[in-house]
């Protein structure tokens, strides 16, 4: 692999975890404050709505594509270079691997099932969204600096790329 494209593989990889972890603190500074005031029915059904449409979104696409992207990279450093330079790319994909999709995974998309199964109206649901507000925005928020972190990683790594391609 070129230094070029090293650099330009990094550098897409910041700015994709960087953009994912701008939609994570918008939810987490705003979104979900303004649902949390809402009254229950309306902010669970209006969070039922955007799980639905986060499934046919560019969001979602980059979300994934991050996982076998940051591997495939992890793997050519760990083969192919050595110094700060592959251990901040192995360091980007094992923070964004469990730190993004696991955690996403593991608590946020179980949460999401849950609450699509519930009926609107019923008090217990409305009891589930008050947990769910809670839960689901720490889950958030460590979704967030995972992405922060991450995109900080590869950025590094680009810079360094960059310095001894000079």
């Amino acid at each position: 692999m070129s230094a070029q494209f090293l650099i330009l593989a990094c550098l897409s990889l910041a700015l994709v975890s960087a953009l994912l972890a701008g939609v994570f603190q918008s939810f987490s500074d705003f979104v979900m404050r303004a649902l949390a005031t809402t009254p229950a029915e309306g902010g669970l059904a209006s969070m039922q709505r955007i799980n639905i449409t986060v499934m046919r979104s560019w969001f979602l696409a980059g979300f994934m594509a991050m996982v076998p992207a940051s591997l495939a990279l992890a793997i050519h450093a760990i083969a192919n270079l050595d110094g700060a330079v592959a251990s901040s790319i192995v360091l980007a994909a094992a923070i964004y691997i469990p730190g993004a999709f696991g955690v996403t995974m593991l608590g946020n998309v179980p949460m999401n099932n849950h609450l699509a199964a519930l009926p609107v109206g019923e008090a217990s649901s409305q009891d589930y969204w008050q947990h769910y507000l809670a839960r689901w925005t720490r889950f958030n928020h460590l979704r967030m600096s995972a992405c922060i972190a991450t995109a900080g990683c590869y950025l590094y790594a680009a810079v360094l790329l960059a310095g001894q391609a000079a």
